[in-house]
């Protein structure tokens, strides 16, 4: 789960203006509250094995508040200024989040909500980051396209290979692909191929006179292994603590853009929960059991706003595809893993570590992992007829439209001047500032003109829309197989999949909504 967990925080905090060590704090926070997160989950929440941490749903408004020019233009504080509005928005999600959950009207939005609907939704979070992958891989060739071809050979090519009776390429295919790949551009660095005499990769590209090495900045700020500070920096023991970039501010703007992606959250996390009930447990959850996950997350999510690692804790969907390739989908091996999170959590000396992987090869992984992220979305279709027209007409309309729509947004108004002095990955995320909705209220014209840029967004509303006005049977749309496990909810092993532990499911079978 190291892409999951750690990749996230070494995108946003230095598009905050963030510095090597915060980055390293904000690593170690997202250790700590994907534990607790993890915890929680597996035993109050909907209690199957999923990972639960800063999630690749809420990086898109993220970095479109990041971006926003309320905060372009903030000077030395920058950083902590717009962490706090990331928390305010991310705390204010997460209360609705919990009422979805909790208050039983999750159980009325499941039945508009299936396999047709889940699957273009979850493909377009990974989709949508195109403009990151491979651009930022462009900036030092030698590495990232090394990392890519090992990491697709690990996992494919050499998948069946049994080493002691495990996968282990399989298995381990990104830690495996990452380490190697790390350790080959150290070697690069540490024999000189991205020095060049007389030039310092320390200093800033605008204050090097020297024209030779002015040619070479860009080589040695991307390439080299050593730019980051965070490990030498970093204490050895460091407390995450709540607040700790100072109190959260709330801003109705922010807020509802990150309310409406708490629902896309939501959905994305309803097909990882039928994914893997289908690997791990006797039946598929029913919606009781749904709606209580998705009120926990929400819990989970207030303490990723209170810590404050910029984005909500939800289920990561990749665990999914960890759970298929392993076998293992025993609760108590995920809570090892998330008490070993919240322990690694206060050694400050590895949040730098993770910290300071080179942007090309967090670049690299991030290839890989959103592909398999869009292909895990699209794998919840079997739940479905696949080979209906009416599946294909919405699927395939949804995908495109996600695409097109926030591409139309995104391009809307653009300057050459913007475009120039505006870095190419980023340039989706500032279309606040040029999008067509420019009446005199600013804050709307922020919420819609960033709402309408996401991909998922459009992928859902969609697939949403079409698949609830198109007829269509329930095994056509997959709502037979999601639920039908419904009437067999008294059985010993479902109680034992999903009923709560020291006896609360006893306590609270009065509130249907949120039971077996």
């Amino acid at each position: 789960m190291i892409g999951s967990l750690i990749l996230i925080p070494l995108i946003i905090v230095p598009a905050m203006g963030g510095e090597d060590k915060d980055t390293a704090y904000v690593v170690s926070s997202v250790l700590l509250v994907s534990g607790i997160s993890t915890l929680l989950h597996t035993s109050f929440g909907s209690r199957l094995p999923l990972i639960q941490g800063a999630s690749f749903v809420y990086l898109a408004p993220a970095l479109a508040i990041i971006n926003s020019s309320d905060f372009t233009s903030r000077g030395n504080n920058r950083f902590k200024a717009t962490m706090r509005e990331l928390q305010g928005a991310i705390i204010v999600a997460s209360v609705f989040q919990v009422f979805l959950g909790y208050s039983g009207l999750m159980n009325l939005f499941l039945r508009l909500i299936n396999p047709v609907v889940v699957a273009p939704t979850v493909a377009a979070v990974g989709l949508s980051f195109f403009t990151y992958g491979f651009p930022v891989v462009g900036t030092c060739f030698e590495i990232g396209i090394p990392q890519i071809l090992l990491i697709v050979f690990f996992a494919l090519h050499l998948r069946k290979v049994s080493i002691m009776g495990h996968r282990i390429f399989q298995i381990y295919a990104v830690p495996l692909g990452l380490g190697i790949t790390w350790a080959y551009a150290f070697l690069l660095t540490a024999t000189g191929a991205y020095s060049f005499k007389g030039c310092d990769f320390s200093v800033p590209s605008s204050n090097i006179l020297s024209e030779s090495c002015r040619r070479h900045a860009y080589t040695m700020q991307h390439c080299r292994t050593d730019t980051s500070k965070a490990l030498k920096l970093a204490a050895w023991i460091r407390f995450p603590y709540p607040l700790q970039w100072g109190i959260p501010t709330f801003h109705y703007k922010t807020a509802f853009v990150m309310i409406v992606v708490s629902i896309i959250a939501s959905v994305d996390s309803v097909g990882s929960y039928h994914a893997s009930s289908l690997l791990v447990a006797s039946r598929a959850p029913s919606r009781g059991v749904v709606g209580r996950g998705i009120g926990m997350e929400g819990i989970t999510s207030a303490l990723a706003g209170l810590w404050g690692i910029g984005t909500g804790a939800t289920t990561l969907t990749e665990n999914v595809h960890t759970i298929a390739v392993t076998k293992m989908g025993s609760r108590r091996s995920v809570e090892i893993g998330a008490c070993l999170m919240i322990a690694f959590s206060f050694v400050g000396k590895v949040g730098a570590l993770l910290a300071s992987i080179p942007q090309v090869i967090v670049a690299g992984l991030l290839c890989v992992m959103w592909a398999m992220l869009a292909a895990l979305g699209l794998s919840n279709l079997r739940y479905s007829e696949t080979g209906s027209s009416r599946n294909v007409v919405i699927v395939g309309l949804a995908l495109f439209l996600s695409l097109s729509i926030p591409a139309y947004f995104q391009d809307y108004g653009v300057s050459p001047d913007f475009v120039a002095t505006t870095s190419s990955t980023l340039q989706p995320y500032i279309v606040a500032s040029h999008g067509p909705f420019q009446t005199s209220f600013i804050g709307l014209n922020f919420i819609l003109n960033t709402l309408i840029s996401m991909n998922m967004l459009i992928a859902f509303v969609v697939a949403f829309l079409l698949d609830n006005t198109v007829p269509g049977s329930k095994q056509e749309r997959g709502v037979y197989v999601w639920f039908k496990g419904k009437s067999t909810k008294g059985e010993r092993t479902v109680l034992k999949d999903y009923g709560l532990p020291f006896g609360l499911g006893r306590c609270f079978r009065w509130v249907k909504w949120v039971g077996l």
